[in-house]
This record gives C-alpha cells, sequence and structure tokens, in this order.
C-alpha cells in the first residue's frame, strides 16, 4: 500500500488567481475565509450539510458557529496549513449549500 503525497501547495500567482474565482472568499494568512448570515437552527442543518460533503471529499473547514451566523475557514493541513486547489474546491461547494440553505454572504 502506497502513502499518499500530500497536495501541492499554491504558489501566491494561483491563489490570486484562485481568488478571483471565488469572489466574498477572503485571505487570511494561509487560509480563506467566509462568514454567512442564517439563523441559529438553520447554521446548525448547514454545517451538518457541509460536513456531509466534507466527509465524501475527505477535505474539512474549520467552522465557527455563533448567534446568526456561521464562519468557514478552510487552510489544507496536509500541506502543512498552506492553501491548495483543494481549499478552493471546498469554497465553492460551500457556497452552493450556503445558497441552497438560503444564508446571506457577510462581509467579516
Amino acid at each position: 500500500m502506497s502513502v499518499a503525497e500530500a497536495p501541492a501547495p499554491l504558489t501566491e500567482e494561483q491563489i490570486e488567481a484562485a481568488l478571483q474565482e471565488v469572489p466574498g472568499w477572503r485571505r487570511t494568512g494561509d487560509e480563506i475565509t467566509r462568514t454567512y448570515g442564517i439563523r441559529y437552527h438553520g447554521g446548525v442543518a448547514l454545517i451538518v450539510h457541509v460536513a456531509d460533503v466534507e466527509r465524501l471529499i475527505s477535505h474539512h473547514a474549520d467552522i465557527d458557529l455563533r448567534w446568526g451566523k456561521v464562519r468557514f475557514a478552510i487552510t489544507t493541513h496536509d500541506a502543512e496549513n498552506k492553501l491548495t486547489e483543494a481549499d478552493f474546491d471546498l469554497a465553492r461547494r460551500i457556497d452552493a449549500i450556503a445558497q441552497a440553505h438560503m444564508a446571506e454572504p457577510l462581509d467579516d
């Protein structure tokens, strides 16, 4: 059995290009973040939906649930906490799920 290689971190140029493809996501160091406004119990349902998808793709965000909002922060832990294409793929998936739950994007 071979050990899977860690995903390759993106270059600064690749990160800038990828950020253009996920409007509303902000870079903070070596992670990308986005916050959505949603009622508390709706936020719980949103998180469960995101967690189901994360399990399927084996990539996970750090999630912070507060009264009236949910914040997602994504980095690739297997790539020494650097940004990879998997992070931007997850961001696009979270955006679609948040839209389905009628969550409102908020400025951080």
